[in-house]
């Protein structure tokens, strides 16, 4: 009996329970169709042909499994279970490419795939090490279906949907292909996702990513997304005869370095705006010197170095760090978890993520600190009054029995919010609220200047916010840049659970507990001795000269134990990597001020900060001077955290595409970064290296 004659019999028969010989046939049989279809897509990662990794494989044995006399008999099980098995585990040491969707589309609407068995990819091992169970279905139910709408090229959005609740119809009915269809009509559609692209859903392969999703997860390809990031031009280049000064507010967000994370481990370059390079050195803990007690809050440590991307200019490395509080001192917070519950929250890595972190949050706090909760979506309600946490199941109760719907009114949920902190204020502790949200307010006021006039109206109570980025599609990462720079406040990105526990439980202390608000620097460059300078990254948080000793322009805030770090590219005097000409009337102006200034002519620089203590209006100062006694001959022979942190702003830049980096290469970070791992006790820095391999592969496409 022929291949034809065999498929026509089976098309008119009940289909019978699969077995591991026929999951195998049809698993191979689909890769076969993918490979010979015609496909031009470039593949995830260096594979110009496209293929599959285990395509040999496939053209190797796939032939004479389906030789007749292979066909049913002990022969046949003898070959095709280990070829299956070894296929299997190739494909989830190795890690499938995502399939992309219009190659699905293509197929399925040229009728090529019309008699081949489609497989569900198997899912990347969770912790645990289990695997989600693989389910078959006959490829012509989906073109009996409507055809399934083509993604745009360059798609990286990402969602999810539960892999256990199609193995779960399919095993009532193993092998049919209604168990698609049934699965489709069970599951409510994800928003943002029209039905006839939920059709190809089950048939998209996991990306490959260091931090595996959650068990039962499988990733899916979705359309391009709508992220809107805030525009900011790259600090320029300024010379020093005519601009000595350089002022910008403390930034101690690490949100741009999650997004970025995500981005590259699920095989795309993330959007240059998206990337604040300030955001990406301050992510990773620092060892810098902190002072020895809280009544001088920070310490300021100096290094100069050469430049490792240019050799003749120098990098001054400035770095921060806040006093430490120890826990049993630690004030008593009041926190209200302010949750969006929008249906644009409907997504599992959104909501579901969203609970799971504040769970963390919730066993980290005192049994005498103070939780509420209110939603918003549509208009805003109080799931939960001020409660103690002594009362812990209570919390963790409200927080289970979020459900996402409707629309988006966020203005109105953080009136709710801010009225419920200040119902439950604690003097001299820490009251906070905690915006959780994917950033998409689209009801009421909804301008991030509207939002930002009730956020800057709102602090003056002297409630501090926290807003915790959430999902992909519609992420407004401008919006929520502007809530925390205006309400004094910071922002995370939180992507997995053990980025929450990051930021949440390990940090808990720089996350909830401000030693300072309005944090301001200023470096005033001595014309004698340095031509130019460049401050990397700090774009969003650029602040005027005269802002530097006005109490009344806010900038931002340091918690406990936070570190600040600052680098800026500076041009000695006579280097050949001045850009600038020499003024024709600056010699003469310069010279009084020079010789009145003589004592000074030896430092490089003059570092200020001011800052508030919390409750109080006016700022202290603290300043630095800076000169050759800072200054060391290699980059090998500054600290280890300076290296470090040093490889770090070359990659932010690289990845926002700044001139100066152009012709360094992503391995030649990797290297620095490698030689200044140090201990690594979360595998910070380790994780660091591997998105640095990830760019580099991408870059190469």
């Amino acid at each position: 009996m022929t291949v034809d004659k065999e498929l026509e019999k089976l098309s008119h028969s009940t289909p019978p329970a699969a077995t591991p010989e026929a999951r195998a046939r049809a698993l191979t049989a689909a890769m076969q169709a993918f490979d010979t279809a015609g496909n031009n897509a470039l593949a995830p990662q260096g594979n110009a042909k496209g293929w599959r990794q285990s395509s040999i494989i496939n053209w190797i044995w796939s032939p004479a499994m389906n030789k007749k006399f292979l066909a049913g008999s002990a022969l046949a099980t003898l070959l095709v279970i280990p070829a299956a098995g070894y296929l299997t585990i190739e494909l989830t040491r190795n890690g499938s490419p995502i399939v992309d969707q219009t190659e699905i589309a293509g197929n399925l609407s040229r009728g090529e795939a019309s008699k081949q068995p489609v497989a569900v990819a198997p899912q990347a091992p969770a912790e645990n090490g289990t695997l989600a169970e693989q389910s078959v279905v006959d490829a012509q139910a989906l073109q009996d279906k409507e055809t399934p709408a083509v993604a745009k090229p360059g798609a990286a959005r990402i969602s999810e949907f539960d892999a256990n609740d199609i193995a779960t119809l399919t095993n009532k009915s193993e092998g049919s292909a209604t168990a698609l269809g049934a699965a489709k009509r069970s599951a409510p559609a994800a928003p943002g996702i029209a039905p006839q692209q939920q059709l190809a859903e089950p048939m998209a392969a996991i990306a490959p990513s260091p931090a595996p999703p959650a068990e039962g997860r499988v990733q899916i390809q979705l359309d391009p997304n709508r992220e809107r990031f805030a525009n900011a031009a790259a600090n320029p280049i300024k010379s020093v005869a005519t601009d000595p000064v350089s002022t910008f507010s403390a930034d101690v967000d690490s949100a741009s370095y999650a997004f970025v994370r995500r981005s590259l481990t699920y095989g795309a370059m993330p959007d240059p705006q998206s990337v604040r390079v300030e955001e990406m050195i301050n992510y990773f803990p620092y060892d810098w010197p902190g002072p020895e007690n809280a009544a001088q809050p920070f310490k300021a440590t100096v290094t100069v170095m050469p430049t490792p991307w240019n050799h003749d200019t120098e990098l001054m490395h400035v770095a921060i760090k806040g006093y430490d509080i120890a826990p049993a001192t630690t004030p008593h917070a009041n926190l209200v978890f302010l949750v969006d519950v929008s249906g644009s929250m409907d997504e599992p890595d959104k909501l579901p993520l969203l609970k799971s972190a504040f769970r963390l949050l919730v066993n980290r706090l005192k049994a005498d600190d103070t939780v509420s909760i209110v939603t918003y979506a549509g208009n805003a309600g109080t799931v939960l009054s001020p409660t103690r946490v002594a009362e812990k199941s209570k919390i963790l109760s409200a927080i289970d029995k979020l459900e996402p719907g409707g629309s988006t009114g966020g203005a109105e949920g953080i009136e709710a919010a801010y009225d419920l902190a200040k119902q439950a204020f604690v003097k001299d502790g820490v009251n906070r609220v905690m915006l959780a949200t994917d950033g998409d307010f689209n009801v009421g006021p909804s301008s991030d200047e509207d939002l930002k006039r009730i956020i800057e109206e709102r602090r003056r109570d002297g409630i501090f916010l926290t807003v915790l980025g959430f999902g992909r599609g519609n992420l407004n990462d401008s919006l929520m840049q502007t809530l925390a720079q205006n309400g004094n406040g910071s922002a995370a990105y939180i992507d997995t659970l053990a980025e929450a526990q990051k930021t949440l439980v390990e940090e808990a202390g720089s996350t909830l507990f401000p030693i300072a608000s309005d944090v301001k620097f200023q470096v005033e460059f001595n014309p004698e001795r340095i031509a130019e300078y460049r401050l990397i990254g700090y774009e969003t948080r650029a602040l005027k000269r005269e802002d530097f000793n006005n109490d009344r322009v806010d900038a931002g805030d340091i918690g406990s134990g936070h570190s600040v770090t600052a680098i800026y590219e500076i041009t000695p005097k006579g280097s050949p990597a001045v850009m600038n000409d020499d003024l024709r009337y600056g010699a003469a102006d310069r010279a009084p001020a020079a010789a009145a200034d003589s004592t000074h002519q030896g430092e490089l620089a003059f570092v200020k900060m001011r800052y508030k203590r919390p409750g109080e209006d006016k700022s202290a100062l603290i300043t630095t001077p800076v000169n050759d006694g800072n200054a060391v001959a290699t980059i090998d022979a500054a600290p280890q955290d300076v290296r470090f942190s040093v490889a770090v702003a070359a990659f932010g830049q690289k990845l926002s595409r700044i001139a100066a980096v152009d012709s360094y290469s992503y391995q030649a970070i990797a290297d620095i970064a490698a030689a200044s791992r140090g201990t690594d006790t979360f595998g910070y820095r380790s994780d660091f290296l591997s998105l640095v391999r990830l760019a580099d592969g991408l870059s190469q496409r």
